[in-house]
């Protein structure tokens, strides 16, 4: 079953398209000064929760060496510390990490922070971000818990390791496109009425409820 609009709604949905341009194109000339300062509040520097671990930072082996320490890194083979999949825990992702004592525990982790000691991801050790414990009760989040133990259970669930801290930026594709996207759309759904109800006010279009014709005063 096939359904057509009307010619009238068609232009007014066209015009109302082009004219959301305007407001589009000025927040592309905005959005970009928010980003920079999006993208400073959301660096994390190095030595710091979420930043890059130096050789300072002590890297732990087993869980007894993260709650003997305020602060840790882990070191994963190649991607091992993405292949055991995770949940979304809130607003963020976590992994399954798993320590090199095998056990394995959740943990946030901002991407960019992570060093590799070789040249490729595959074959060489990924030196994570400085982390701390966050207690919190996983399993209070069933759909995360179902999500991050679909291949293999956690050691502990009553904490999950933050090495996220401040970071985890999005590019400014991602920062830009909800907003534009937002814009354009209310803009569209703005402007059809007015159009339409412009086009019936002059006759060009019919009306979608005719307007009431005014009684005529019985003095009249």
């Amino acid at each position: 079953m096939r359904y057509h609009l009307r010619f009238d709604i068609w232009l007014c949905l066209l015009l109302s398209f082009l004219i959301s341009f305007i407001p589009v194109k000025i927040a592309e000339r905005i959005l970009p000064q928010k980003y920079e300062t999006y993208a400073q509040e959301h660096t994390v520097s190095d030595g710091d929760i979420g930043g890059i671990a130096d050789e300072s930072v002590y890297q732990a082996q087993n869980i007894d060496d993260l709650l003997s320490h305020d602060t840790f890194t882990i070191v994963s083979p190649g991607i091992q510390y993405r292949n055991r999949g995770g949940g979304f825990y809130d607003s963020y992702y976590m992994h399954a990490v798993t320590l090199p004592s095998g056990e394995i525990i959740a943990a946030c982790i901002n991407n960019e922070s992570i060093k590799q000691d070789g040249d490729s991801i595959y074959t060489s050790h990924s030196i994570l971000p400085v982390g701390k414990i966050v207690y919190e009760d996983l399993t209070s989040h069933e759909n995360f818990i179902t999500q991050i133990e679909h291949s293999e259970k956690l050691s502990r669930t009553d904490f999950y390791i933050d090495m996220l801290g401040n970071g985890g930026k999005m590019s400014q594709e991602d920062y830009t496109k909800a907003p534009i996207s937002m814009l354009q759309c209310i803009t569209i759904f703005v402007g059809f009425p007015i159009f339409h109800a412009l086009g019936s006010k002059l006759g060009i279009f019919p009306y979608f409820w005719a307007p009431k014709k005014s009684k005529q005063s019985e003095w009249e």
